[in-house]
């Protein structure tokens, strides 16, 4: 029963023999009725047991979603990407329910971002994060046979021969940047990612042991794992110790700080050093040095050149793997890139399976008995 009160519109019905008596919020008595209906059906439901339609989200309320629930367990690098990766989502698919996504949708969106001269390998990392919001949603297997990945190179990393090193090492310790050259260093002897080396902290470094021990890694897969240092790495990050006599355990190896000029002679001078707080980047530091050196590489290719390295001194790719961090689908990943280390690798094994050569003076020996 619809009746009016003051200038709104109520209603009133027993169900289950129970009164209910609510407003309808509105003067209209046509949108009175239809809420009365609404709010019966509602609870006929809740009473025989039956669950409410809940219509599916909009990508754009399903994405933050999936950023909000994930953020915990992600590194900071980790979030950054993928919400970097959502601001270029939401345009094309921000308003359409999850459900009404197609692959032809995906399509064009691959083809609109290769209008906008995006790399194959971002689009693609873009499309993963569509593919995680729709796996969220169990809506992904059955656009996955549809939708195809962009080819992407393989061979891209640069691996430095000594050459190329030993003139980035004279240009890196010629750097502003004090801490370029121990970076540098590390980056080539230990194969630890940029952010790896941003954020570690004299906690993780063990001196006397010799070992670093990795803490929020690029994957769940890095997270923790321990990386002995070699006699040049050791040598190079006691010496960048004895920079900070009164570092502590939660200080950042490289911290933050600035470099200015001071005399005639423009000797550059370290100041306000933060050690709470990591470098921000040796990007500018690295591509004057790389300009100088005349070598073209990127930072990254110091983890190559240290997996190239590791392979071709005979290291098992499962060893290189958990040293790297690799989760299992990026090891078989990388198996495949660097197939070609290990075919001596195989040669060597298979000849393991040979009998022992008999001694010379055993064989002579024997051809003189049957005389």
């Amino acid at each position: 029963m619809l009746y009016r009160r003051g200038r709104g519109w109520w209603f009133e019905f027993v169900i289950g023999g129970r009164r209910y008596r609510e407003t309808t919020r509105t003067t209209s008595r046509l949108l009175a009725a239809r809420v009365e209906r609404k709010r019966r059906r509602e609870i006929e439901e809740s009473i025989n047991g039956i669950r409410p339609r809940v219509l599916p989200p909009l990508f754009s309320d399903a994405a933050e979603d999936y950023l909000t629930r994930k953020r915990p367990s992600w590194a900071p690098k980790t979030y950054v990407i993928e919400a970097t990766n959502l601001k270029h989502l939401k345009p094309h698919f921000g308003r359409l329910l999850v459900t009404d996504l197609t692959d032809r949708d995906i399509a064009a969106y691959q083809q609109a971002r290769q209008d906008a001269n995006a790399a194959h390998k971002t689009i693609n990392n873009e499309v993963g994060t569509l593919r995680a919001i729709l796996r969220r949603h169990r809506l992904w297997a059955q656009l996955a046979p549809d939708v195809r990945m962009l080819p992407v190179r393989t061979d891209i990393g640069v691996a430095l021969t000594p050459e190329q090193e030993e003139k980035l090492v004279r240009a890196c310790a010629a750097s502003r940047s004090r801490s370029l050259l121990p970076a540098f260093t590390l980056g080539i002897h230990t194969g630890l990612r940029n952010e790896e080396l941003r954020f570690l902290q004299w906690r993780r470094v063990d001196l006397l042991t010799k070992v670093i021990t990795v803490g929020k890694a690029k994957t769940p897969s890095g997270d923790g794992r321990v990386i002995p240092l070699n006699q040049t790495a050791a040598r190079v990050l006691s010496a960048w110790a004895q920079q900070f006599p009164d570092r502590r355990p939660e200080h950042y190896v490289f911290p933050s700080e600035r470099v200015g000029f001071s005399g005639i002679d423009e000797i550059s001078q370290v100041y306000g050093t933060d050690p709470l707080r990591p470098i921000g980047s040796w990007k500018v530091a690295w591509t004057s040095a790389r300009i100088v050196a005349s070598v073209q590489c990127r930072f990254h290719d110091l983890r190559h050149t240290c997996i190239t390295r590791l392979l071709e001194r005979g290291v098992p790719l499962a060893v290189v793997a958990s040293l790297m961090g690799w989760s299992p689908a990026t090891t078989a990943r990388m198996a495949k890139r660097y197939a070609h280390f290990g075919d001596s690798a195989q040669r060597r094994a298979m000849e393991t399976l040979d009998p022992p050569t008999a001694p010379a003076s055993a064989a002579s020996n024997k051809q003189e008995t049957v005389q």
